[in-house]
């Protein structure tokens, strides 16, 4: 049984074996490219809430780190109470790292990324 189970782990996309919120940038859009061109049938598909959980995920991370970093008197980022994020400024900012950095970025850093320059501290 343990052959069989290391057999199947290695056989596993390393995205399938990864965290929530530890997608790269690269393969999120991908997915989100391959989503849109399903139009309405994206909603039935099984990336539709992987997609969805990466983004939480990446979000919970970020909000963890940010209370500690705040605990510390150093926060990263001064976004204001319920600050969110839609699916369209999400996209945006994940095209706007260049191709080649993409699959070195995950989305829990992308989503730092984007509410440190987002909502910066003065």
């Amino acid at each position: 049984m343990k052959k069989i189970l290391a057999v199947l782990a290695l056989t596993l996309p390393a995205a399938a074996l990864a965290a929530p919120g530890d997608m790269n940038v690269a393969t999120f859009l991908a997915k989100a490219d391959a989503l849109r061109a399903k139009g309405a049938m994206a909603l039935v598909s099984s990336d539709f809430s992987l997609l969805k959980n990466e983004g939480n995920a990446a979000g919970e991370a970020y909000r963890a780190r940010l209370a500690k970093e705040r605990a510390a008197g150093k926060p990263s980022s001064c976004p204001p109470q319920g600050a969110k994020l839609t699916s369209d400024e999400l996209l945006a900012h994940l095209r706007a790292y260049p191709a080649p950095a993409r699959p070195r970025v995950s989305m829990k850093q992308a989503m730092a990324d984007f509410f440190i320059k987002k909502y910066p501290c003065r």
